[in-house]
């Protein structure tokens, strides 16, 4: 940390702390409600000391000054169990502890039960968990701190709102010292990334709590060094006893005989009579993780009808793998298998087929594979697709919409046959100035358009980015000119042909449009993005945020620059039309133009320019493009995604991190993405498949 702040900072940083800490809390206590870890009660997750080669020195994870560490200080004891995480991590001076766990050892469930009992116990001066993602940061690209600031805002953008100093709130917070870091998944880092990502952490003195597979984070030490003063240890796997504890309290009674007795206690009786046996063995190490047995309980104690004895079938079952396999698959069916049920908010569930649902699943997992993320980001949906694919895509949805508007609109003003040849046009150049201004923000930079997480206001609003302005203004003045160009020529054109001109005739109608239409949009365009880009501001810092919300929020911010945009352009184009007139007259000789002339280049311009820049330009325009029209079409995902994504969060599958969802579990998305890749090559096969997963046939 840099020096302390003034005092009045300070305040202000404690209290935009304290609802940082309200809102964390609130989100990730949802989380755990709506996972069920307590039904019916958590299951026990349990640590022992990690190996000493990926512990540091105890002297450095002590603190203890240079004379001291020749002492005979020993180790820490840091062994416990799920309730007591925040007293063996207040035990370490240092603050840093790295949680090393193989895929579903119950690190997720052990860091929420972190955050939620640090903030509970944590008083007005202490900082705040903030469980963060760590597999989405590119070390090589940003620091650290600015990464934390970056996904503070991503997840609270109130915290853009400026601190006193002029920093935003969110690096002021980190900056103080007020954010502890929870860095949940450090496997999930790109291998060629896990070096600088453990070098870029050793070079702060930051509290982090930091969890990871053992295999790669013990990679990354040998290439480098292990987290400096941070203390090691390993989850451990549960035990016979832990399943015997368990499993029979998540189901029901047995129907006569012995009440006390139910469905899993003759599996608990092979595991414990018959160790050695083949399918008591291959299940025992299969039943060692938290995320297995969740998904053993929802399979066969959650379904009516299922006998968990099926899992010792070593003729269906030939290794811990295809059991595995087994349950995740069945996971998924289960979660949409049709029920009576409502959702937690009294709303009616909805029913989705189970095999179309798991097909849908399948390929947002492969979508987030391919990005290399874990958050499912609704303003990224269409980057799946490769960038000349993005920009024709959304180019073509523009063409098709402007083209119909300027059709529509213009019968108002001339005969028919001319407004749709003008529509045709209109919309072709439409979609080429979409090209070259998408490629030139989006796809070539082979980026997404992020949600603006703002909205708009004339007063009192932020300052922004001279820089921006100038860039949007800039691009505004190119594509004005372009499509101006493009206009005046196809406009020129029409007008000879339908007044029955010769071809020199249309050639110089073409070229004196050319010319008046470019000097009008080239206006017209510069002056609407630059004021577009200057009347931003961010987000109070009590806004709520959750996808969805995030969604609406900025269908609000299209909806207020389109607004702004079609008084702002059409004012332009019109008056401005009318204006140049005399002007151009000078240069280019007598020009028929009247008001109606005016009128219709206004409206036209205006929605047509409007619906252009919201389709191409903003995060909501490339979630309609994307997820409701191409992806859906394509049938690579539902009409209805948002009802889709969300029944998938109330159903378990998801999970909400801020204004992103994620896959429940890793191993979860791994499978369903596996899954989706193997059904790709086998349609594309000669020799298909003629049966699906377990000898049903295939349905469509």
């Amino acid at each position: 940390m840099g020096q302390s702040p003034p005092s009045p900072l300070r305040d202000t940083l404690a209290d935009v702390a304290e609802q940082l800490a309200h809102a964390v809390a609130a989100r990730w206590q949802r989380e755990e409600e709506q996972r069920q870890v307590h039904d019916p009660y958590p299951l026990p997750v349990r640590w022992r000391a990690g190996a000493e080669e990926l512990t540091d020195h105890w002297a450095n994870i002590r603190r203890l000054p240079a004379g001291e560490a020749r002492g005979t200080h020993g180790p820490l004891d840091l062994g416990g169990r799920l309730d007591e995480v925040v007293d063996v991590y207040r035990r370490i001076p240092s603050g840093r502890l790295v949680v090393l766990g193989r895929p579903g050892s119950g690190k997720s469930i052990l860091t929420t039960r972190f955050v939620l009992d640090h903030i509970a116990s944590r008083t007005r001066t202490d900082p705040v968990p903030v469980i963060f993602s760590i597999g989405g940061w590119d070390p090589t690209a940003i620091t650290f701190r600015d990464w934390l600031a970056a996904q503070l805002l991503r997840d609270h953008p109130g915290l853009a709102a400026p601190a006193p100093g002029g920093s935003s709130l969110a690096a002021a917070l980190v900056e103080d010292g007020r954010v502890l870091p929870v860095l949940d998944g450090f496997d999930e880092i790109a291998g060629g990334l896990h070096r600088p990502a453990l070098e870029a952490l050793n070079a702060t003195t930051l509290p982090v709590l930091l969890t990871s597979r053992p295999a790669e984070y013990a990679t990354a030490v040998s290439e480098t060094d292990v987290l400096t003063s941070a203390a090691a240890v390993e989850l451990t796997d549960l035990t016979l006893d832990d399943l015997a504890d368990y499993l029979p309290r998540t189901t029901r009674k047995a129907r006569g005989g012995d009440a006390a007795t139910t469905a899993w206690h003759p599996v608990l009786s092979a595991l414990r009579e018959r160790p050695r046996g083949r399918g008591a063995e291959q299940l025992a190490a299969v039943l060692t993780t938290p995320l297995m047995v969740t998904l053993a309980r929802a399979v066969y104690s959650d379904t009516p009808g299922r006998d968990p004895a099926s899992l010792l079938d070593t003729h269906r079952f030939g290794g811990p793998g295809e059991l595995e396999d087994h349950l995740l698959d069945n996971f998924t069916a289960n979660a949409y298998r049709l029920r009576p049920e409502h959702r937690p908010d009294g709303a009616a569930r909805h029913d989705f087929d189970p095999e179309r649902a798991q097909y849908w699943l399948g390929y947002l997992a492969h979508h987030l594979t391919r990005l290399d993320t874990p958050d499912l980001e609704w303003w990224r949906l269409g980057s799946g697709l490769r960038g000349p694919a993005r920009t024709l895509v959304t180019a073509l949805v523009t063409c098709l919409v402007v083209g119909v508007v300027d059709c529509v609109v213009g019968t108002l003003f001339d005969p028919l046959r001319f407004q749709i040849a003008e529509g045709l046009t209109t919309g072709f150049l439409s979609g080429l100035i979409c090209v070259l201004a998408y490629w030139l923000l989006v796809a070539g930079r082979n980026t997404a358009v992020a949600p603006s997480g703002v909205r708009m206001k004339v007063f009192g609003r932020a300052g922004t980015p001279v820089r921006r302005v100038g860039a949007r203004t800039a691009l505004g003045l190119l594509c004005g000119l372009v499509f101006g160009l493009g206009y005046g020529f196809e406009h020129g054109v029409l007008k000879g042909l339908f007044w029955g001109t010769g071809p020199l005739s249309m050639l110089w109608f073409g070229l004196y449009d050319a010319v008046f239409f470019g000097f009008v949009f080239t206006l017209g365009g510069g002056a609407t993005l630059g004021l577009l880009a200057s009347l931003e501001t961010p987000l109070d810092i009590r806004s709520a945020v959750n996808p969805v919300g995030l969604l609406r929020t900025n269908r609000r911010t299209v909806i207020a620059q389109c607004l702004v945009w079609v008084p702002s352009f059409g004012l332009l184009a019109g008056v401005g039309s009318a204006l140049a007139v005399p002007f151009l007259s000078m240069f280019l000789g007598p020009l028929r133009w009247g008001l109606d002339s005016s009128v219709k280049l206004g409206v036209i311009s205006a929605l047509g320019g409007a619906l252009g820049y919201a389709l191409a330009l903003t995060a909501w325009g490339q979630w309609i493009v994307f997820s409701r029209i191409w992806l859906p079409l394509t049938g690579r995902l539902p009409w209805a995604v948002v009802a889709f994504l969300e029944d998938a969060y109330q159903r378990g599958v998801l999970r909400q991190a801020g204004a992103v969802y994620q896959f429940r579990h890793a191993r979860l998305q791994d499978h369903l993405a596996r899954t989706y890749r193997a059904r790709g090559a086998s349609r594309r096969s000669p020799a298909r498949r003629t049966t699906g997963p377990g000898g049903a046939a295939p349905t469509r």
